[in-house]
């Protein structure tokens, strides 16, 4: 294998996968609708419509390619003037009021005064389809007649090509064909694939006119009528799938949503808003979540990650796992069901490695992009084994451990002769394949690994925080390994896992930054750029005790803590900008991870200045969703954190950081073989008085429990009640 420094990736080479900065990517500038169900999202404007003012990453997505490019509706030719939209609490249903503007009168069409006439437009979606009902009632004291016009087109662009690739040559599109009361829409592939969209409505339109369905009512004062639109989407030779209709899928939703809530611990607190941070939170990871037969797996985000993502679904499990063990189960079985059994450059696999990123639109199928099945993640697979240490730690689940045992293994094999490519004991990135990432870490831009002074970093890269991960991974198989029967396997993994500790700090501590470096370049020379990557050798304990305190410091300073949370990169480093990717932006989900560290470290302080940001955050985004990420500008008075244009809405290691910090905060940590949840010196802040956890879970028991915060912060802790065998324990 070839262990020579490779080139650092140049401007442009890697921004070819980037997500394109353009007005038509710019979701995040005004907090879209969106709804997802499986491998079907969809993203509107607040009127309901989609690209109805001009291009933009708007529509109808399905398995990676957008089924609907266009939806408009219009009242009397004029677009309705907008009351309200929202999505509902549990995201099931999203309804728009409207209302018609002040119409004159001209050829065909009646003058018609503004606000008489209400129309309310309810979507939901299932798997491959949307319905919608538009119900539209005269609110005037007179008989009104108007037009209702409502279009759809569809390109059937791939997700790439939305976010801004630039394709040689697509397949073949067809006209729109009327079949009925239905229009289809077809498009031929260049993998071959026949794709459609198949929009019915009931009842038939009174006339067509160019792309658009038109109604003409007339209604009498107080008289509503009700229109229904269903479409469905359909590729290759596939069955359709089964449709239920609008009632049936808001049904089948509302009851998935409240299984799931029956297998996750339930919070309310004193606090209204955080709440609503927190029942938006938990809403947005069951939207994401897809119910795969190896069981729930969290989707990235919309629009640009709705898809499986190792790394990404790993993190969130890690996060939520205090209060969801099942979501770890289930993204645990569906990671090693796509384990790398064999090599193949082409696609960065190698035996035992663990997925990053699936793809199942056109351009994956053609090779246009290498995301079909891709592997080209260093940190995936030490996440993989340190979830499935630490799921068997929460639960004491030893089927499930023995089940995963053979993959873990896998994963250890790869780490060994793969991920180590020098043997020196580090994890090492180095790209097989020209076409795929160059920066093979969670901040993966083709300029987030440099010096101090801002050269580039050369290949292969160990990334600070993956020898973190690599430490986990070491011990939590080794627990795994005790928990089979494998003594001498365990007492080797834990010897490994402790040399690497010792490493570790030898060569990426920075005594005079008071942090560990970014990374090791390919000649093992320091980056030494004070990052939040440090902040995660707090999450797994690789950090020496005597480090933690300074590292916290390090990372609270103004320069890197900009009020609202860690920056990925500290203010006064050489390529700082908060308005990048991945040089100064602040990610919710790396200040979750950083939580849980503070509260392994016992540093309070911080932790509670950590959340507090978070939270006030969460307070000045649209329904308190935190997005993907958003600029590291520093904090002033009166004022929210300035938005990062194309940061996906939801996205779901940020919505889940909301419950690492809360967990980080309450300490909250399990003793299957004790049958025991512990408190570990709990701690609230004063906007936080009292917190009641019900149906928190240790195997088939499970207890409820309400948190107080005295005078002074003492917080005290008492059993609401308990069911099965299950102690509840404070340690102070």
């Amino acid at each position: 294998m070839d262990h020579a420094p490779s080139a650092p990736p140049r401007p442009g080479e890697e921004e070819r996968f980037a997500v394109e900065a353009t007005t038509a990517t710019a979701l995040a500038l005004y907090r879209p609708r969106t709804l997802k169900h499986g491998d079907t999202f969809l993203v509107l404007d607040h009127h309901g419509d989609a690209q109805a003012l001009g291009v933009t990453a708007e529509g109808l997505f399905h398995c990676d390619t957008r089924h609907l490019s266009r939806l408009t509706l219009r009242l009397g030719g004029e677009r309705p003037l907008l009351l309200s939209s929202g999505v509902s609490e549990d995201n099931a249903l999203l309804t728009v009021d409207l209302t018609n503007p002040d119409l004159e009168a001209r050829q065909g069409h009646e003058a018609l005064e503004r606000d008489t006439v209400h129309l309310r437009r309810c979507l939901v979606l299932g798997a491959a389809a949307l319905h919608e009902q538009i119900h539209v009632r005269n609110y005037g004291a007179e008989a009104v007649a108007l037009e209702l016009s409502i279009e759809h087109a569809a390109d059937f662009a791939d997700i790439f090509e939305v976010r801004g690739m630039r394709r040689q040559a697509r397949g073949t599109l067809a006209p729109p064909a009327e079949e009925g009361a239905a229009t289809v829409f077809s498009y031929r592939g260049r993998d071959g694939v026949l794709r459609t969209t198949r929009v019915e409505y009931d009842p038939p339109p009174d006339f067509r006119r160019g792309g658009a369905a038109c109604y003409a009512l007339r209604l009498a004062p107080g008289e509503q009528r009700s229109l229904s639109i269903a479409v469905r989407c359909a590729r290759g030779e596939a069955a359709a799938e089964e449709d239920p209709g609008f009632a049936g899928w808001l049904g089948l939703h509302r009851r998935w949503t409240a299984a799931r809530a029956g297998e996750v611990a339930r919070i309310h607190t004193s606090n209204e808003a955080f709440n609503d941070w927190l029942n938006r939170s938990r809403a947005d990871l069951d939207m994401l979540c897809t119910d795969a037969p190896t069981g729930p797996f969290p989707y990235a985000g919309i629009p640009w990650f709705s898809t499986a993502f190792g790394r990404d679904s790993l993190i969130t499990a890690l996060q939520c796992l205090w209060l969801d063990p099942t979501l770890a189960g289930g993204v645990l079985r569906y990671l090693a069901a796509r384990q790398a059994r064999e090599s193949d450059p082409a696609r960065d696999a190698e035996p035992g490695k663990i997925l990053h990123e699936t793809r199942g639109g056109e351009m994956a199928a053609t090779g246009e992009v290498p995301f079909g099945l891709y592997y080209g993640s260093v940190d995936a697979t030490p996440l993989f084994v340190m979830l499935a240490g630490a799921h068997l730690e929460r639960t004491g689940d030893e089927a499930l451990a023995r089940e995963l045992w053979p993959h873990v293994e896998a994963a250890l094999g790869w780490m060994e002769r793969h991920g180590d490519r020098d043997g020196d004991g580090f994890l090492e990135y180095f790209r097989r394949t020209p076409e795929g990432l160059a920066n093979q870490g969670w901040k993966d831009s083709w300029d987030s690994v440099f010096h101090a002074d801002g050269s580039l970093a050369e290949g292969p890269i160990a990334l600070a925080e993956v020898q973190a991960y690599a430490y986990a991974a070491w011990r939590g198989a080794a627990r795994i390994a005790r928990s089979l029967g494998e003594a001498a396997r365990a007492e080797a993994l834990e010897a490994r896992a402790e040399t690497l500790r010792r490493r570790f700090d030898e060569v990426f501590w920075c005594e005079d930054l008071g942090t560990y470096a970014l990374a090791l370049d390919g000649r093992k020379r320091p980056c030494r750029v004070r990052s939040s990557n440090a902040g995660h050798a707090l999450l797994t304990g690789i950090a020496r005790p005597g480090r933690a305190a300074r590292l916290a410091e390090t990372l609270l300073d103004p320069r890197s803590f900009c009020g609202w949370g860690v920056r990925t990169i500290a203010e006064g480093e050489a390529r700082y900008n908060p308005m990048s990717y991945h040089n100064g932006s602040v990610w919710p989900h790396d200040n979750g991870l950083i939580a849980l560290g503070l509260s392994r470290y016992d540093l309070r302080e911080p932790l509670v200045r950590l959340l507090g940001g978070l939270f006030d955050a969460a307070l000045w985004t649209d329904l308190k969703r935190l997005p993907e990420l958003f600029c590291g500008f520093p904090r002033l008075p009166g004022q929210g954190p300035t938005a990062y244009p194309v940061a996906c809405l939801p996205q779901a290691w940020a919505s889940a950081a909301a419950f690492a910090v809360l967990g980080a905060l309450l300490g909250v940590t399990f003793r299957p073989e004790q049958r025991q949840i512990r408190f570990t010196r709990p701690v609230l802040p004063p906007w936080l008085e009292v917190v009641r956890i019900e149906n928190l879970r240790l195997d088939s028991a499970a207890a409820d429990v309400i948190l107080h915060r005295h005078e002074g912060g003492e917080v005290s802790l008492t059993v609401l009640g308990r069911r099965g065998q299950v102690e509840v324990a404070v340690i102070s």
